[in-house]
């Protein structure tokens, strides 16, 4: 097994400042703030797992009694909202702008984006990400961005190895620190990034920190866990890119929990649970061709799509002693949110030349006075194309394309009727003129050097 290494490093003067912000934001008395620091941030963002998928949430087809609990001891939101895609909801998960404004192409990140993670290292945090990467492949990408130490799978090298087996499961083929690892011992990708990231926190309890952990689970290729009867330490990898079968994705889920629930008692192992804000979410809906039980009903993967099974993800929030347990948010939340949130919890700035799209969520979770959403906004386009792209603007029940199709997503969730043609009421009418003036908002968003992209 590799040994993780790493050189200390000194808290920079952003700390001390961090520290009166963070004293103000909690109102902490004088002599408290001389002892007391910052919190921990531990974002953890499962890949390809849908709303539909946590039990807290309804769904019937898994077992998740590690984030069921997290979430009864703490905040879950019923409207939490990302990219219909991985790399689309990375960038505006680790930048807080809407991606018609900086989004690329898949598979990277631009290099001139300022990400949570430089803002909470230039505020004296140490900082970790521990999972995919999947946003750029120089050698120094991770660092660029912000983080200081990493253990990652698709940053340098793609998704397979030379001999065509997929390198993230059985005997995975990851980077460390900027540094190509191959495993063939029996290890199991995401145990390894897990270790590393509960390796991180332990060498720096002492500091305040920041571990961004976005899981290799649950993607396929649906292959058994260690925890499966029939898992094979001695697999390369399987050669099919959805994997052996799809019944394997409860066995995913499952250890995807219990990882979660790993990182969560090292924190209380290290005395840290109190002081550390840990935030659960999805990059994007279920994969297909996973169908799942929720309230009851079937709800099919839809990832890749703009339909609520494609963008609907579970977001829950735990920080023991400063979440008041047990509620149930029903504000809406889109994915450039998380990084005002991420600062606003950590007293860290944002500086104004950003101008990002996001909203705090915290003043919610600490059940105070905020700013609510009154729509989120999404524009996609896989590659940026601007001729491939689709746009829409919903609240928390209605849906309303940039091309004119609008939906009551509350109760057509597969967006099969169109209200556009239809007469509406008062409520409705209101609700559609809000949603395109947010549409309108946005209309000439993308910068001239990204809109060139439509044309190639």
């Amino acid at each position: 097994m590799h040994k993780f290494r790493t050189r200390g490093r000194r808290l920079s003067d952003g700390l001390s400042i961090a520290l009166i912000a963070w004293g103000l934001l909690v109102g902490l008395s004088a002599e408290s703030r001389a002892v007391d620091r910052p919190p921990n941030i531990v974002l953890i963002m499962a890949d390809d797992l849908g709303y539909e998928c946590l039990g807290a949430d309804g769904g019937t087809s898994y077992k998740t009694p590690v984030l069921d609990r997290l979430a009864a001891e703490g905040a879950r939101f019923e409207h939490c909202y990302s990219q219909p895609l991985c790399t689309p909801s990375r960038v505006k998960l680790m930048t807080g702008m809407y991606n018609a404004r900086n989004y690329v192409r898949f598979g990277m990140m631009d290099r001139n984006q300022t990400t949570f993670a430089q803002l909470l290292k230039q505020a004296g945090y140490v900082t970790c990400v521990a999972g995919k990467w999947q946003l750029g492949n120089q050698p120094d990408s991770p660092r660029h961005f912000g983080f200081d130490e990493s253990c990652l799978w698709q940053h340098m090298r793609g998704r397979t190895k030379k001999s065509g087996h997929d390198s993230r499961y059985p005997n995975p083929s990851l980077e460390i620190n900027g540094r190509e690892v191959d495993y063939t011992h029996g290890e199991y990708g995401p145990d390894v990034v897990s270790d590393f990231a509960c390796d991180f926190m332990e060498r720096h309890r002492d500091k305040p920190f920041l571990v961004y952990y976005p899981m290799i689970l649950t993607h396929c290729p649906f292959v058994p866990t260690p925890d499966s009867t029939d898992w094979d330490p001695k697999s390369p990898g399987p050669l099919r890119y959805k994997g052996d079968s799809p019944k394997y994705y409860v066995d995913m889920v499952a250890y995807m929990d219990k990882l979660v629930g790993k990182v969560v008692a090292k924190l209380e192992e290290l005395g840290l649970r109190e002081n550390t804000l840990v935030l659960f979410t999805g990059d994007n809906g279920t994969d297909q061709p996973i169908v799942s039980i929720m309230n009851g009903r079937k709800v099919a993967g839809g990832k890749r799509y703009m339909t609520d099974a494609g963008t609907h993800v579970p977001l829950v929030a735990n920080w023991p002693g400063t979440i008041p347990k047990g509620q149930l948010r029903q504000e809406l939340v889109d994915f450039s949110d998380f990084l005002p949130t991420l600062c606003e919890a950590t007293g860290t700035p944002v500086p104004e030349r950003l101008k990002i799209d996001g909203r705090s969520f915290l003043p919610k979770l600490l059940d105070k006075e905020g700013t609510l959403r009154q729509w989120t906004y999404c524009w996609y386009s896989r590659n940026g194309q601007m001729k491939h792209a689709r746009e829409f603007a919903r609240n928390q029940r209605y849906k309303l394309y940039r091309t004119g199709e609008f939906y009551d997503v509350a109760n057509d969730m597969l967006e099969k009727r169109d209200l556009g043609d239809q007469d509406l009421d008062a409520e409705t009418t209101r609700a559609r003129a809000v949603l395109q003036k947010a549409l309108d908002q946005y209309e000439n968003a993308r910068p001239a050097r990204l809109k060139s992209r439509g044309k190639s």
